[in-house]
């Protein structure tokens, strides 16, 4: 797997390398942000700490490829007592975003590394993982702006098996700078438990969970302000929660506030 992520890296970084030579006329933009909390799906990856992140893309006609990174707290996020200790998460990622008629694709693969992580010691799946994902979006009513997302590994994190995230969103602009927005998504894991050690004894065992989100972003000079209530159904007795890299805080209903500058 580990092989696999990293050809898949190189493979991204190359496609991008190569559209920048041939296509001078393409272009770079980049981004920085500051959060009060990283929620990935609905679960934290800061325990509610700050979070500061930031990436790079490039984008030719169709074709765009770029990376991003956030800093993560999951030393606690542990099998028994053992840490994973992994502090920072890369993203790296390419795709296509074709038109048909009113409606905007977005086909592409998505890998996620976590360098530094602890995962032999404690005797867990790598946490690196790759995900293909297909994106459609159409803006109705002249202004409303509706998108599905279907996400799908075949190696979820930690080499927890077949995963597939389904998301379903919608955007309304009030104003010209202001912005309502919220979505919903459906995660589902093939072997939560199999690689970890289970306080049930349970092998092999599926699990999923619902997550969603609402709120409002202001726009202004570069600048995009966003505050955000993240909630999921993810109960106490779910394998998320007993068996998997989390504990019951991450989990917590909250708003979260983010500042993020367009570079």
């Amino acid at each position: 797997m580990k092989k696999l992520n990293m050809l898949v890296g190189a493979a991204v970084l190359a496609m991008a390398g190569t559209a920048t030579a041939a296509h001078a006329e393409g272009a770079f933009t980049g981004n920085v942000a500051l959060t009060t909390d990283y929620k990935f799906r609905g679960i934290s990856q800061t325990e509610g700490s700050l979070a500061i992140q930031g990436g790079f893309d490039y984008s030719e006609g169709i074709f765009y490829a770029g990376t991003w990174a956030s800093n993560l707290d999951l030393e606690e996020a542990s099998i028994g007592t053992a840490g994973l200790d992994a502090s920072t998460e890369i993203d790296v990622y390419a795709g296509f975003k074709p038109v048909v008629g009113p409606v905007t694709f977005d086909l592409g693969v998505i890998g996620y590394f976590y360098p530094g992580a602890d995962e032999e010691s404690i005797g867990i799946g790598e946490l690196d993982y790759i995900e293909g994902y297909v994106k459609a979006s159409i803006t109705v009513a002249e202004k409303l702006a509706l998108g599905g997302s279907v996400f799908y590994s075949p190696e979820f994190t930690a080499e927890t098996g077949n995963a597939y995230y389904l998301e379903a969103t919608a955007a309304y602009p009030l104003t010209d700078v202001f912005t309502v927005s919220g979505g919903v998504g459906y995660q589902s894991v093939d072997d939560v438990s199999g690689v970890f050690v289970s306080s049930t004894g349970a092998a092999e065992a599926s699990d999923e969970y619902a997550t969603w989100n609402l709120g409002g972003s202001m726009s202004y000079q570069g600048f995009t302000l966003d505050l955000r209530y993240v909630d999921t159904d993810i109960k106490d007795s779910s394998l998320f929660l007993t068996d998997a890299y989390t504990t019951e805080g991450r989990t917590d209903e909250s708003f979260i506030f983010t500042i993020k500058r367009a570079l």
